[in-house]
């Protein structure tokens, strides 16, 4: 029997299962924080749509990163944003809720899709419309104990990363109800902080997720 190569999302994701989430990223910025980013490790990479000129960010990305970086964007609300997104040469979709539609027009062009749920019924909606994984959120209102309890109904290999508020000291707290990711936002980036400020945050968190070195695969 031979082995199924993982898609590239998933290889990415057992690289290290930390989304970067650069709301606010001018485009002049991008090539330069997406480098740090790589270079500390990261392999999965968003621009939410609500930052300057997001497709342009998302190109210089693209374009300047290595073939084993994931990028696309994050805030994704309508089927239309998709497509604009593919052109600029983001492989990947993440949205704060759990529209079917829009999950359905990024699997239907060849995406990954990573949607919000903060309920079961969300969730499974999502699943059943194509999510490759789940973003919790926001993580403030889901708790660990919110989580632990859906992890118990979902599908036992269904990513779930917790988004909101994730600094590196909670992450454990989080893997032991069941988190296998995160999406990492002003912890991580905010808008004007340098590539060396933000390499150094990255390191801290990559750190904080192999300090154990029982990182779960997807």
């Amino acid at each position: 029997m031979t082995n199924t190569p993982a898609s590239p999302f998933h290889a990415a994701f057992a690289e290290l299962p930390l989304v970067a989430i650069l709301r606010g990223i001018q485009p002049h910025e991008a090539e330069g924080i997406g480098a740090a980013l790589y270079d500390a490790g990261f392999r999965l990479i968003e621009v939410p749509l609500n930052s300057p000129q997001p497709l342009e960010s998302i190109a210089r990305l693209a374009r300047s990163l290595p073939s084993g970086a994931v990028l696309g964007a994050g805030t994704v609300l309508s089927t239309a944003a998709v497509q604009d997104v593919r052109n600029a040469g983001g492989q990947l979709i993440v949205m704060p809720h759990s529209d079917t539609a829009v999950i359905r027009a990024a699997k239907e062009a060849g995406m990954y899709c990573v949607p919000g749920a903060a309920t079961p019924t969300e969730a499974f909606a999502a699943v059943h419309a194509g999510a490759d994984a789940l973003k919790l959120f926001p993580a403030e209102l889901v708790t660990p104990t919110v989580m632990r309890a859906m992890r118990a109904v979902l599908p036992p290999a269904l990513p779930l990363l917790p988004v909101g508020g994730v600094t590196p000291g909670s992450m454990a707290t989080w893997r032991a109800a069941g988190a296998t990711g995160f999406g990492l936002g002003s912890a991580l980036y905010q808008p004007g902080l340098g590539a060396a400020a933000v390499a150094e945050r990255a390191r801290a968190f990559v750190a904080a997720w192999r300090q154990d070195g029982t990182a779960r695969p997807a």
